[in-house]
């Protein structure tokens, strides 16, 4: 690979926030991986659109929450771009489930996509950044990352370990030019096939001063600047793009 372009991975990019997120990236000049689990032809479509600003785009889908394939999207990536400079941890899943009633499987099946994913794709895309001498790693949280809900208990404490996992990994890079921070969106427009999920976003209207939905290229833009180099000096922090919304 001779692209001399940074590299970005983007787990969850068939839509919604990490969609916005990849197309962005992609309009900065990073060639793209996109990542799904289940929908190719939505991320083929994401690849397509990020080709149109001039950059490689590679679709490799996983299951971010099975170890033996977050290791084959990671060796993917790698090969196909020679490295990734940036990687956003974005995929998840938010089962809504009342603690009593949340079964082991549940639990770890969140655990895996929302926390450990994010750990084994950083172990993996670590070297090459530590031998570049630049690197940046970006955790997309949602507000269970500072706050509890109702239902979620599983959703809270994977959100709560990708904090600590950015900040843990912020002091023991930072020195070697790779910043880790994570973006924690309050409630964003969307295009949830669950009907349950598009209800409660709605629902949060009234909790946000702005007074409307947040837009997936509002949580982008961030990450944008978290990815940059203007983004350097931040590192290890929790930017919240919720409209002021209270926690």
């Amino acid at each position: 690979m001779t692209d001399k372009r940074h590299a970005a991975l983007i787990t969850g990019s068939g839509q919604n926030i990490g969609r916005s997120i990849a197309l962005r990236l992609a309009s900065d000049g990073c060639n793209v991986a996109i990542n799904g689990s289940r929908d190719r032809e939505a991320c083929e479509n994401v690849a397509r659109e990020a080709r149109g600003f001039g950059v490689d785009a590679l679709v490799a889908m996983c299951d971010v929450g099975d170890v033996a394939d977050a290791r084959e999207l990671a060796r993917q990536a790698i090969e196909h771009f020679g490295r990734i400079d940036v990687l956003v941890n974005n995929a998840a899943v938010r089962p809504l489930t009342p603690f009593l009633e949340m079964d082991d499987a549940e639990w770890q099946r969140v655990i895996a996509v929302d926390l450990h994913g994010a750990f084994w794709l950083s172990r993996a895309c670590l070297p090459g950044m530590v031998e570049a001498g630049w690197g940046r790693i970006v955790n997309v949280a949602g507000m269970n990352a500072i706050q509890g809900y109702n239902g979620r208990a599983h959703v809270s404490a994977a959100k709560h370990g990708a904090w600590g996992l950015a900040k843990a990994l912020a002091k023991e890079f930072g020195g070697v030019g790779i910043t880790a921070n994570i973006v924690s969106p309050g409630p964003i427009r969307s295009s949830h096939a669950d009907k349950e999920m598009t209800a409660h976003i709605e629902a949060q209207k009234s909790r946000i001063p702005i007074g409307r939905l947040g837009e997936p290229t509002e949580v982008a833009a961030a990450v944008s600047l978290l990815a940059s180099d203007e983004g350097a000096f931040i590192n290890g922090q929790l930017i919240q793009v919720n409209g002021g919304t209270q926690t």
